[in-house]
Protein backbone atom coordinates (compact mmCIF):
# COMPACT_ATOMS: atom_id res chain seq x y z
CA UNK A 1 0.00 0.00 0.00
CA UNK A 2 3.12 2.25 0.76
CA UNK A 3 4.50 1.67 -2.86
CA UNK A 4 1.52 2.68 -4.28
CA UNK A 5 0.72 6.00 -2.47
CA UNK A 6 4.65 6.43 -3.16
CA UNK A 7 4.35 5.54 -6.90
CA UNK A 8 1.01 7.91 -7.25
CA UNK A 9 3.16 10.94 -4.88
CA UNK A 10 6.32 10.42 -7.22
CA UNK A 11 3.99 10.23 -10.28
CA UNK A 12 2.55 13.75 -9.43
CA UNK A 13 5.95 15.44 -8.49
CA UNK A 14 6.79 14.55 -11.97
CA UNK A 15 3.54 15.36 -13.62
CA UNK A 16 4.06 19.03 -11.99
CA UNK A 17 7.67 19.26 -12.98
CA UNK A 18 6.96 18.34 -16.80
CA UNK A 19 3.93 20.56 -16.67
CA UNK A 20 5.95 24.06 -15.53
CA UNK A 21 8.78 22.88 -18.02
CA UNK A 22 6.23 23.30 -20.76
CA UNK A 23 4.61 25.99 -19.26
CA UNK A 24 7.96 27.64 -19.11
CA UNK A 25 8.74 26.86 -23.25
CA UNK A 26 5.16 28.19 -24.29
CA UNK A 27 6.12 31.20 -22.28
CA UNK A 28 9.32 31.76 -24.35
CA UNK A 29 7.99 30.65 -27.46
CA UNK A 30 4.92 33.31 -27.02
CA UNK A 31 7.22 36.09 -26.30
CA UNK A 32 9.77 34.90 -29.61
CA UNK A 33 6.61 35.38 -31.84
CA UNK A 34 4.06 37.80 -29.26
CA UNK A 35 2.76 40.92 -31.19
CA UNK A 36 3.75 42.96 -27.92
CA UNK A 37 0.45 42.86 -26.46
CA UNK A 38 -0.12 41.49 -22.62
CA UNK A 39 -2.68 39.68 -21.35
CA UNK A 40 -4.21 40.50 -17.66
CA UNK A 41 -3.96 37.44 -15.67
CA UNK A 42 -7.15 35.64 -14.75
CA UNK A 43 -8.52 36.50 -11.53
CA UNK A 44 -9.40 33.82 -9.29
CA UNK A 45 -12.92 32.82 -8.30
CA UNK A 46 -13.43 33.67 -4.66
CA UNK A 47 -15.99 31.43 -4.56
CA UNK A 48 -14.04 28.69 -5.72
CA UNK A 49 -14.87 24.74 -3.82
CA UNK A 50 -11.54 22.78 -5.41
CA UNK A 51 -14.32 20.44 -6.30
CA UNK A 52 -14.00 21.38 -9.82
CA UNK A 53 -11.35 20.02 -12.56
CA UNK A 54 -9.84 22.97 -13.00
CA UNK A 55 -9.51 25.19 -10.31
CA UNK A 56 -7.40 28.15 -9.98
CA UNK A 57 -7.35 28.49 -6.51
CA UNK A 58 -6.12 24.60 -5.74
CA UNK A 59 -4.72 24.80 -9.24
CA UNK A 60 -0.54 23.40 -8.40
CA UNK A 61 0.24 24.49 -12.10
CA UNK A 62 2.22 28.10 -12.56
CA UNK A 63 0.46 28.99 -16.13
CA UNK A 64 -2.97 28.80 -14.38
CA UNK A 65 -1.85 32.54 -13.18
CA UNK A 66 1.44 34.79 -13.08
CA UNK A 67 0.33 37.20 -9.93
CA UNK A 68 2.62 36.48 -7.56
CA UNK A 69 1.53 36.40 -3.75
CA UNK A 70 3.42 36.15 -0.69
CA UNK A 71 2.33 34.42 2.27
CA UNK A 72 4.88 36.46 4.82
CA UNK A 73 7.20 34.57 3.53
CA UNK A 74 9.24 36.82 1.12
CA UNK A 75 12.46 36.27 3.29
CA UNK A 76 12.16 32.56 1.36
CA UNK A 77 12.98 35.02 -1.88
CA UNK A 78 16.63 34.23 -1.30
CA UNK A 79 16.70 30.20 -2.29
CA UNK A 80 15.86 31.26 -5.88
CA UNK A 81 17.45 29.07 -8.25
CA UNK A 82 18.28 26.52 -5.48
CA UNK A 83 17.91 22.90 -6.06
CA UNK A 84 15.67 20.96 -3.34
CA UNK A 85 19.16 18.74 -2.78
CA UNK A 86 21.26 22.04 -1.57
CA UNK A 87 19.19 22.84 1.73
CA UNK A 88 20.66 22.57 4.97
CA UNK A 89 18.59 21.57 7.93
CA UNK A 90 18.05 25.07 9.21
CA UNK A 91 17.21 26.01 5.72
CA UNK A 92 14.52 23.00 5.55
CA UNK A 93 13.03 24.10 9.07
CA UNK A 94 12.54 27.55 7.77
CA UNK A 95 10.29 26.12 4.75
CA UNK A 96 8.79 24.01 7.39
CA UNK A 97 8.26 26.68 10.22
CA UNK A 98 6.32 28.71 7.32
CA UNK A 99 4.16 25.65 5.54
CA UNK A 100 2.76 24.50 9.23
CA UNK A 101 1.83 27.98 9.66
CA UNK A 102 -0.43 27.89 6.60
CA UNK A 103 -4.06 27.07 6.43
CA UNK A 104 -4.62 24.10 4.52
CA UNK A 105 -6.20 26.13 1.69
CA UNK A 106 -3.64 28.43 1.35
CA UNK A 107 -0.84 25.26 0.80
CA UNK A 108 -1.59 25.50 -2.85
CA UNK A 109 -1.32 28.73 -3.59
CA UNK A 110 1.73 29.03 -1.45
CA UNK A 111 3.51 26.60 -3.65
CA UNK A 112 1.99 28.17 -7.04
CA UNK A 113 4.25 31.57 -5.71
CA UNK A 114 6.95 29.49 -4.58
CA UNK A 115 7.23 28.10 -8.13
CA UNK A 116 6.37 31.55 -9.62
CA UNK A 117 9.64 33.09 -7.78
CA UNK A 118 11.33 30.09 -8.75
CA UNK A 119 12.31 28.39 -5.46
CA UNK A 120 12.41 24.80 -5.06
CA UNK A 121 10.63 22.82 -2.18
CA UNK A 122 12.79 20.79 -0.16
CA UNK A 123 12.07 16.96 -1.02
CA UNK A 124 10.90 16.77 2.57
CA UNK A 125 7.81 18.73 2.45
CA UNK A 126 6.14 17.60 -0.91
CA UNK A 127 4.89 14.55 -0.28
CA UNK A 128 2.53 15.97 2.65
CA UNK A 129 1.94 19.05 0.37
CA UNK A 130 0.43 16.89 -2.05
CA UNK A 131 -1.54 15.24 0.58
CA UNK A 132 -2.83 18.09 1.38
CA UNK A 133 -3.64 19.28 -2.00
CA UNK A 134 -5.07 15.82 -2.71
CA UNK A 135 -7.25 16.13 0.29
CA UNK A 136 -8.92 19.69 -0.49
CA UNK A 137 -9.50 18.72 -4.00
CA UNK A 138 -11.45 15.07 -2.82
CA UNK A 139 -13.15 17.19 -0.47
Amino acid sequence: MLYIILGIAGALILLGVFAAIAGHTSQKRQAKEGDGSVTEPKIPDSECCGAHEICEKESLLSAVSKEIVYYDDEELDRFSGRTPESYTEEEIAEFSDIFYTLQETDVAGWVRSLQLRNIAVPDELKDEIILIVGERRTS
